[in-house]
């Protein structure tokens, strides 16, 4: 077999191929033959068929096929040849496939790029740092404590942090709008959640109580209708509650998955979990950045192929994750833009390709040791730590992610070898609600509300929260 390599682009390569015609008429031979012994035709007993008569009827398409067989063969015998990484599926074309002659054909596809890795040293990140307060830790525990309040019924006038249910009814214009009317709604005074305009009308009212009053809604509320808008409300308080607090008590401790020890050992358990949680952000946080800067530093030319077959990926991972109720039709991804994809998965899969060419340069094979200790410190937070490592390994999928984090910390550590590292003093609230590190000059500085949501208390089988 003779294999000549064209470079077409960047990550573009088409082969030329050619197969001798005695080993490519020896495979059209042997497919009459098969052919032969099992074809049916009228007047002939099986396995009786004359091969003359076989090739008059087939040969043609036993040839074409026979020729798509020795291509597939051929091409995946050439790339390990020519030492090349296909990412996207090839593109096959007969030259010549007549007898007689050699059986030549073309395969264009697409491989990984080249990279060339910068010098490691020009990488800059930030790492943040803290202690854990005992008002950290004062704190998280009113935190669990608010997690686990009940509501009690009063007869007094509402104030912050009661629990009020009214019904009310809006009108924008002196016109009823959808959503602007409700019936034994329940709010949380402080809270906001119909606004600071609502909330302040209502403070003060007792059980059977009414009010009208004005709510202003900001420029970027939700609800485009209110945006901007200022909207007559009429509303009856019909319930004032306020909230009880549990006691730091053996029988919560307990709940919370703590059952020796009293509130020293809670206490040790809380702040045990609050800095693991703390690490994982710091990691996080590193994590980012680093890759972040391995994206500004290199130039990397990204195969279509690989790019598109990542939006697929992404776009089936964000249907699946909201299927529809059993009996509904699935949402076809098709109907998902790929630009709504494209720049993050662009960058990842540029990352991708350098933090791959990163540990092929450094020969950094997975350490098995890290893998196990990972699983142990997943499990670790949880009633029977050993019951869930072994559930871990069994689970495939969740031991391959645990893999490729464990991989993708060994090359920021790598890297973090080389790199400049400035450590930053900062407290434990924010590092845990994203707010260590400045935000990037053209974003906004409020953090996620999945990042402000952060705690690291203890559930009830022990459990981070």
């Amino acid at each position: 077999m003779q294999v000549s390599v064209e470079v077409l682009s960047g990550v573009e390569r088409r082969l030329t191929i050619v197969v001798p015609s005695e080993e490519f008429e020896d495979r059209v031979a042997g497919k009459l033959l098969d052919l032969k012994n099992n074809v049916r035709l009228p007047g002939f007993r099986p396995g009786k068929v004359p091969l003359k008569e076989v090739r008059r009827r087939f040969g043609s398409a036993v040839r074409a096929d026979a020729a798509d067989e020795a291509m597939r063969a051929s091409y995946e015998e050439a790339v390990l040849q020519e030492s090349l990484m296909p990412v996207s599926v090839p593109r096959l074309e007969a030259v010549k496939a007549e007898p007689g002659v050699d059986l030549e054909f073309t395969a264009s596809f697409e491989v990984l790029p080249e990279v060339e890795l910068v010098d490691l040293a020009a990488v800059e990140v930030q790492r943040p740092e803290a202690e854990i307060t005992d008002a950290d830790v004062d704190s998280m525990l009113e935190n669990l404590r608010e997690q686990q309040r009940t509501w009690h019924s009063v007869e007094r006038a509402a104030t912050e942090g009661d629990r009020v249910q009214v019904d009310f009814e809006g009108r924008l214009d002196g016109e009823a709008f959808d959503g602007g009317s409700g019936e034994n709604a329940q709010l949380v005074l402080g809270a906001r959640q119909m606004g600071e305009d609502f909330d302040n009308a209502v403070t003060g009212l007792e059980a059977g109580a009414a009010t009208s009053f004005e709510a202003a809604f900001a420029d970027d509320h939700p609800n485009e209708t209110l945006r901007g808008r200022t909207v007559r409300f009429d509303a009856t308080v019909k319930l004032v509650e306020e909230p009880l607090l549990p006691e730091l008590d053996e029988a919560f401790f307990e709940s919370m998955g703590v059952k020796e020890g009293g509130l020293p050992a809670f206490r040790e358990e809380v702040t045990g979990n609050m800095r693991r949680e703390m690490e994982d952000r710091i990691q996080r946080l590193v994590v980012t950045q680093v890759m972040d800067e391995l994206n500004r530093l290199h130039s990397v030319q990204l195969p279509p192929a690989l790019v598109d077959r990542e939006i697929q990926a992404r776009k089936e991972a964000m249907l699946n994750q909201f299927a529809p109720q059993q009996g509904r039709r699935r949402m076809d991804p098709s109907s998902l833009p790929d630009e709504l994809f494209r720049d993050q998965v662009e960058k990842e899969v540029a990352v991708g390709l350098v933090t791959r060419q990163i540990r092929n340069a450094h020969d950094l094979e997975l350490d098995d040791e890290a893998v196990r200790v990972e699983v142990e410190r997943l499990a670790e937070s949880y009633a029977e730590p050993e019951a869930v490592a072994r559930s871990i390994y069994q689970d495939e999928g969740y031991l391959n992610r645990i893999e490729e984090r464990v991989a993708e910390n060994q090359v920021v550590a790598f890297i973090l070898d080389q790199a400049k590292v400035n450590v930053l003093k900062s407290t434990y609230q924010d590092i845990v609600t994203g707010q260590a590190l400045p935000p990037p000059e053209d974003e906004s500085p409020a953090a996620t509300s999945s990042e402000q949501d952060g705690g690291a208390g203890v559930t009830g089988d022990g459990s981070s929260a």
